[in-house]
């Protein structure tokens, strides 16, 4: 006898793909580091991954800050500065985000952030040149690499499938763009990989012309920052950059050898720092007022949060996101019209953020604007996609009788946790069955006592199904049957025997008996 679905067992599935896995794997020499190491993310894999994922994870980290572009490219310079001592070339790119989280971070392939709440931290150019070159050779390094690897072995058998699953060179490693992205800048790095960022990002410093002190006191701040819990900087750069007295103690002894090496002259550059980012500390007070209001909100404080937001425009009027919080809460209040214009307000100062277009395509969709609804949901999820976006894409779709591509935005947006995943898995499953209920329901034949042909129905469902429809076609010698067979409900996880109401001849041998069940319809509860 045959079942409709037979599934190989997932301990050998599990082995396979870890054997297949360190099956691609090479022993390559560490750039930076001249370690010999097992690997498995090429180069070209890690340029690709930060190119496709850069964009993204700048979106979900605030975006790029837009009031003062030329400290961007101020930012880059010293970037590059420094990146130009690391024996690996990448195609490294800097930017500053708009962000009040002290933080910094490096994707694969040289693709690096400094957020604005970490640069109004700084005191020189030397400090940025450290914090800079420690991010470097993060990427240099393959410290990001390394931690996919790990990943990689850990859960094999999920990458595989993706692998699988995907026509991309890629897409093993890929699980919903900036998904990824925000992985990688969250993880916290091993002690060996910090002690590589400080030894050679602050060797790369020297070289560059810049006074290696510099990383001695960013250590010593970072540390009297992590023992007085400041805040933001435990969710900033201490989540994933852990400051200690090791820390600076080794930078005292790098600086010192380095001095004994020739590296005298070097550079703090003050005054130039100082004049750089001056615009920065000038909107400080704008977006200190725009944290508090984001607080305020939190509380359920709306009143407050609002005319903090007035206060924050007053002062930075060409601020988009002070204008995307404002019409994020007409949107929340139910104000669609109110909330559109303001969303144009913002989008006029910036149109490059994700958040706008996300808000505006609700308030759209509200109003029952389809069409806009549908653009505007749809740049959104270019720039970053989300879970709230495609659930929202989704339910259009499916009230536009477009099953197939429902489905579609309800599978992507069910990868999200919470009660939105949980939301957007139930509405592609309630699709999907009706579709493929043989991916749900899983039915095999066999001979019960007295000769009886019964079925063993199991439900492998998340969700409770009902109007269970199964076709049973056996054949005996050279006779066969078809049999119609309902089963009724059945609870997620739920198994049951059921009568097929055929009868073997008294004679017949049950091994001779071939049969197999065919799963003709499901629904969901």
């Amino acid at each position: 006898m045959t079942t409709e679905t037979r599934k190989q067992p997932a301990r050998l599935r599990r082995l396979a793909a870890v054997l297949l896995i360190l099956g691609l794997s090479t022993c390559a020499e560490n750039p930076v580091t001249g370690d010999r190491e097992f690997t498995m993310v090429s180069e070209r894999q890690e340029i690709a991954l930060g190119q496709e994922n850069y964009r993204p994870t700048q979106q979900s980290q605030g975006g790029q800050w837009q009031i003062d572009r030329e400290l961007t490219a101020y930012v880059s310079e010293v970037g590059q500065r420094v990146a130009e001592q690391s024996p690996r070339q990448l195609p490294y790119e800097f930017v500053v985000l708009n962000s009040s989280v002290p933080n910094a971070w490096a994707l694969p392939g040289g693709k690096i952030a400094i957020n604005r709440g970490l640069l109004t931290e700084l005191n020189n150019e030397a400090e940025l040149a450290a914090v800079l070159g420690h991010e470097v050779v993060h990427s240099a390094a393959r410290h990001g690499a390394q931690s996919m690897e790990r990943g990689m072995l850990l859960q094999g058998a999920l990458m595989v499938t993706s692998i699988a699953a995907q026509n991309n060179e890629y897409a093993g490693f890929i699980v919903g763009g900036a998904q990824l992205g925000a992985q990688l800048i969250s993880t916290r790095y091993g002690r060996d990989a910090e002690r590589e960022g400080d030894l050679y990002g602050t060797r790369y410093m020297a070289e560059a012309g810049y006074d290696p002190a510099a990383a001695v006191s960013l250590q010593e701040a970072f540390v009297r920052l992590s023992e007085g819990n400041a805040p933001g900087w435990l969710d900033g750069l201490f989540a994933s950059h852990p400051a200690s007295t090791e820390r600076v103690q080794n930078n005292r002894e790098l600086a010192a050898q380095l001095r004994a090496e020739g590296y005298t002259d070097g550079e703090l550059g003050e005054q130039r720092y100082q004049q750089r980012t001056a615009r920065l500390r000038e909107t400080q007070p704008a977006y200190e007022a725009f944290d508090e209001a984001y607080a305020l909100l939190r509380d359920d404080k709306v009143e407050e949060a609002e005319q903090k937001l007035d206060t924050a425009i007053r002062m930075v009027p060409q601020e988009a996101r002070f204008y995307g919080l404002k019409a994020d809460i007409a949107l929340m209040q139910r104000r669609y019209g109110a909330a559109i214009e303001t969303y144009n307000q913002a989008l006029a100062r910036d149109d490059a953020y994700f958040d706008y277009y996300l808000g505006r395509g609700l308030a759209y969709s509200r109003q029952g604007n389809d069409s806009r609804a549908r653009a505007d949901l749809q740049a959104s999820v270019d720039l970053l996609p989300t879970a709230l976006a495609m659930n929202e894409l989704g339910t259009m779709a499916l009230a536009a009788n477009d099953r197939g591509v429902a489905k579609q935005y309800f599978q992507q947006a069910a990868a999200a946790p919470g009660e939105l995943g949980a939301q957007a898995q139930a509405s592609y499953i309630r699709l999907d069955v009706a579709d493929n209920p043989g991916a749900y329901v899983q039915a095999q034949a066999f001979v019960g006592s007295g000769g009886q042909i019964q079925l063993r129905v199991v439900n492998r469902a998340p969700v409770d199904l009902r109007n269970i429809e199964l076709e049973l076609q056996a054949s005996v010698g050279r006779e066969g049957v078809r049999r119609a067979v309902s089963v009724g409900s059945l609870a997620s996880g739920q198994a049951r025997d059921v009568a097929s109401g055929l009868t073997l001849p008294a004679e017949t041998d049950p091994q001779t008996v071939q049969a197999q069940v065919l799963v003709r319809g499901a629904s969901v509860n």
